[in-house]
């Protein structure tokens, strides 16, 4: 799928590592300019630089995702750069807590759902504005199979996640007659830095790959591929959907 996205302006969330920065390196290398965004941008800079060492094009721009101000800051600093947004990619996300659900305290709570739906909500309505102005562009949420199959002891993250899932079904439906595509991606057990403490605990680490039909965990760019899928015109007729790439640990 090289280049597949020449000329396409990209807005990946939470770049700066993991999935987000697989994401971004692999549209970049399809073409795409690429607006790095996440809170801190020391890391997020090193990557622009790498996309710009391989031949491409990235700036870094840092953005808390569930403050508004940053967030309409992101998007016009994009259109100034670039003139415009074609894809978003709404993958930053947080969860700062394990443990039982009863136990999650309103500040837990409201940090979890300002970045993981707050932000997806302001970057995607905002961006939308000049997409339906064209007649064309795409938003891919990135979820986790924790919205399809919760675990207890991830109650306020796995909910917010399943509100992203209802969220793309109801932006599909809505923007659908612009030409707008919205997608969903549903990680399971992925080896990244967010997902470090699952992988750090034997018994947590266990009680995840015991229910991977594939028997084993996945790597970011395994993601990076269904999100450049659905951003290339090889994802045309695809709009509303959610696709869990998990190793089959979720199933309907």
């Amino acid at each position: 799928m090289e280049r597949e996205l020449d000329g396409q302006i990209a807005i990946v969330t939470g770049a700066s590592h993991g999935i987000g920065r697989a994401i971004a390196s692999s549209f970049a290398g399809a073409g795409a300019r690429v607006a790095l965004a996440a809170r801190k941008t020391e890391d997020l800079e090193a990557l622009a630089r790498e996309i710009a060492q391989s031949g491409g094009d990235a700036i870094a721009v840092r953005c808390h995702m569930g403050n508004e101000q940053d967030v309409k800051l992101l998007v016009e600093r994009v259109i100034e750069r670039y003139g415009r947004i074609d894809i978003v990619v709404n993958n930053a996300a947080t969860c700062p807590t394990y443990g039982p659900f009863v136990d999650t305290t309103l500040e837990v709570w409201d940090k979890i759902m300002s970045v993981n739906l707050r932000g997806p909500f302001l970057l995607s309505t905002m961006a939308a504005q000049g997409m339906k102005e064209r007649g064309r562009g795409r938003i891919i949420n990135i979820s986790s199979n924790e919205a399809l199959d919760p675990n207890p002891n991830l109650g306020a993250y796995s909910i917010s996640k399943a509100a992203l899932v209802s969220m793309t079904k109801v932006m599909a439906r809505d923007l659908g007659k612009y030409g707008i595509q919205v997608n969903c991606i549903t990680p399971g057990l992925i080896k990244t830095r967010f997902s470090e403490p699952l992988f750090e605990d034997p018994e947590k680490y266990r009680h995840y790959m015991n229910r991977i039909v594939l028997g084993r965990h996945g790597e970011p760019e395994e993601i990076a591929y269904m999100a450049l899928l659905l951003a290339s015109h090889r994802g045309d007729f695809i709009t509303g959907q959610t696709i869990a790439i998990d190793g089959g640990e979720t199933m309907a």
